[in-house]
């Protein structure tokens, strides 16, 4: 390569590597991963570069060779179970978390879709108010009753209708971002 060639590269690598590091880590829970992830991308524009092939549009020739690892890293991991625990739908049946996410069978796509849905939810649970998030998981996770819960803590049951109310408001609020950037790529 040539020392024109190093500068450039150089150049490229100093202008994209925060916004580059920043797309990979809201993707990549292990930071690890997402440096290794980093690391192969700017080793591929090296290659590239070395090989002569023409890249038009460098910026989004990155984030398209980012995107490819991060499902390939996906392909490689087996999906994480979140548990058989069960939620009631709008007739009160049970069903499984498992029924509500997309199918790790699906591909690539839906398994990487899957997993940082997973991550987000659990994540989105943990950021509750305790009061809403103890109300929360026992309702909808451990299907416990609102009258149950109200023998057991002396609240109200309208107390604890309502913490969970602002459990969802506060839940659908907070994982609204990541289903509308699922849903755009």
């Amino acid at each position: 390569m040539t020392l024109e060639q190093d500068r450039r590269i150089s150049d490229v690598v100093k202008r994209e590597q925060s916004r580059l590091r920043n797309f990979i880590r809201r993707r990549v829970p292990d930071p690890r991963d997402a440096e290794d992830i980093l690391q192969d991308v700017f080793y591929e524009l090296v290659e590239a570069n070395r090989l002569l092939m023409p890249i038009d549009h460098v910026t989004g020739w990155l984030f398209r060779v980012a995107r490819n690892r991060i499902t390939d890293l996906f392909r490689k991991k087996k999906p994480e179970r979140f548990s058989d625990t069960g939620v009631a739908d709008e007739d009160d049946e049970r069903l499984r978390v498992e029924d509500l996410l997309p199918s790790p069978d699906a591909g690539p796509e839906a398994l990487y879709a899957r997993s940082v849905l997973l991550d987000e939810l659990e994540l989105a649970v943990a950021e509750l108010p305790k009061e809403q998030r103890d109300v929360f998981v026992a309702h909808e996770l451990d299907g416990r009753s609102f009258k149950e819960m109200a023998a057991e803590t002396g609240l109200s049951v309208n107390t604890l209708l309502s913490r969970k109310r602002y459990a969802v408001l506060r839940l659908r609020e907070r994982l609204q971002a990541i289903y509308d950037e699922l849903t755009k790529a």
